[in-house]
């Protein structure tokens, strides 16, 4: 036992704290969904949720949890080893046709988690002899997978086509064998749309791959929920995605690309071949979630619709907001206490939001990232609007 070693991390806690940066769990004692139920500091309280990934609203469908549980009931709880060594059950080998079908590539690869996904792409794929031109925004999880592999880096300002082409004649004049453009479809603490059709142009122009991550975009861009790429009736070369959002909210990621990268990820991409396969009944569940997804026009109009409302109320109100057409609604505040205050007020008046701040976003960008779903009502949207407008009249932001 070291003592020193706790000491040390007992002292860094209390400087967290007393910085306004330390995050808090809050216990939620019913199902995820437009309105929740939670039992923290006192008793249970049900809450407007504006801050889950539940974009559809399908985190508590019934044909969801019927499908999980019919796929438990014929397969059992787990599989109890990895892929590659008796892990790979008809119903991943399904849902992998069924995600590369919906995306528009040759083949799918699931993983453990979203993060996995993004953590073990690189590294099968290139060597010191590759080139990553990262975007400097990415998703923690694409930094640390750029991390893990030997290729050169160069990062290109966030969504600036210009600084992009920049790093990539520098990457090409090193005459690496592949470059990798890699970049967030959406940017997730932003709500801002990667700007696809130049990326594609860019990479088409420097013999670049193209790879993009559609966590935030997936169910929500595109014809029936397909992407970021599709949404501007494009396509990319690697694109990663979660089942843990819009498609039912429960865990797992996947790779969707040329037949050529899926085999070698297959063969070589440590996350995959070293945890184990998906539970039969997140498998089962995510096939009927895609199933949904592609006929759910309905929800995603319904997703637009709500995100316009509230957008359009809150600006009204005075609140400052980041532009945008995605569901990710950010109200920006600069200051890490202020959003923590902010946040704590809400939950007293009936709504559910988190604040965000460094290190998830740059010192000084605090802010409360709302996220829009199918499943509120507009009576949802107009209660949260007002309980917003009277905590931050309190509060002295508006």
């Amino acid at each position: 036992m070291s003592e020193k070693t706790y000491k040390r991390l007992v002292s860094e806690l209390t400087e967290i704290e007393e910085a306004g940066l330390h995050k808090n769990e809050r216990t939620i004692v019913s199902p995820q969904s437009g309105q929740i139920t939670v039992n923290s500091y006192g008793p249970e309280k049900k809450l407007i949720n504006l801050c889950a990934n539940n974009y559809l609203g399908l985190a508590d469908n019934r044909a969801i949890i019927d499908a999980a549980s019919a796929a438990m009931r014929q397969y059992g709880y787990g599989m109890a080893s990895v892929r590659f060594i008796c892990g790979t059950n008809e119903l991943h080998m399904k849902l992998e046709r069924s995600i590369a079908d919906f995306t528009g590539h040759d083949d799918a690869i699931l993983y453990a988690a979203a993060f996995d996904a993004n953590g073990g792409v690189f590294e099968p794929l290139l060597t010191a002899d590759d080139a990553i031109v990262s975007d400097s925004l990415n998703h923690a999880s694409i930094i640390d997978g750029v991390r893990l592999c030997k290729a050169k880096r160069y990062r290109f300002a966030n969504n600036d086509m210009a600084d992009l082409e920049v790093q990539l004649q520098k990457a090409s004049a090193e005459n690496p064998r592949s470059i990798i453009i890699a970049t967030d479809g959406v940017f997730s603490m932003d709500g801002y749309i990667a700007n696809i059709p130049e990326l594609r142009r860019l990479a088409d122009k420097y013999d670049a791959l193209l790879m993009v991550d559609d966590c935030h975009s997936t169910g929500i861009l595109g014809p029936e929920g397909s992407g970021t790429a599709q949404h501007y009736g494009l396509q990319v070369d690697i694109l990663t995605g979660t089942l843990g959002k819009s498609l039912g909210g429960a865990a797992g990621g996947f790779v969707a690309a040329a037949q050529p990268v899926i085999d070698m990820l297959r063969q070589r991409s440590r996350p995959y071949l070293f945890s184990n396969s998906l539970p039969p009944a997140i498998v089962g569940g995510a096939l009927k979630a895609i199933e949904i997804c592609r006929d759910g026009d309905d929800l995603r109009q319904k997703l637009m619709d709500n995100a316009a409302h509230f957008r359009a109320g809150m600006t009204a109100a005075g609140f400052d907001l980041l532009p945008g057409e995605h569901p990710i609604i950010p109200i920006m505040l600069g200051d890490a206490q202020l959003a923590q205050d902010l946040a704590n007020r809400m939950y007293e008046l009936g709504v559910y939001v988190t604040g965000f701040f460094y290190p998830v976003v740059p010192k000084g960008q605090a802010r409360i990232r709302t996220q829009m779903s199918a499943a509120l009502t507009t009576a949802d949207l107009d209660q949260a609007i007002t309980a917003f407008t009277q905590a931050g009249e309190e509060l002295g932001i508006i």
